[in-house]
């Protein structure tokens, strides 16, 4: 079973939850001595977050007035650029439904540590 890829701003936000879960459980620090940023409400993974849910609402609902513009037969529509668009909004909304699996297990993890 393959893991599958996740773009580079997830995977930065999940390397550093799993750097501080191991900070909470006692672990060394990062590689170099690099201290993480642990300031609450910087906004760094909650705004990358959030635009990255804009994004496939955004996608979603293109390709759903996409496919109705097709339908109704509007000149400049192709099935091609439907599909496409369709398949692209799929693939973003599976993307962040993995994402979500990712998060809730991280959450369950540090709520699963003892202190």
């Amino acid at each position: 079973m393959s893991i599958p890829t996740i773009n580079p701003a997830m995977q930065a936000a999940l390397n550093q939850m799993q750097d501080l879960a191991g900070q909470a459980a006692g672990a060394v620090p990062r590689a170099g001595g690099q201290n993480l940023d642990t300031t609450v409400g910087s906004g760094g993974f909650s705004e990358a977050l959030q635009s990255s849910l804009e994004r496939i609402n955004q996608m979603q609902t293109d390709a759903g007035d996409k496919a109705k513009a097709f339908q109704a037969g509007e000149p400049g529509v192709s099935l091609h650029d439907t599909m496409i668009t369709s398949q692209k909004a799929s693939i973003a909304f599976e993307m962040g439904v993995q994402m979500r699996n990712r998060l809730v297990s991280a959450y369950k993890d540090v709520m699963n540590m003892q202190v």
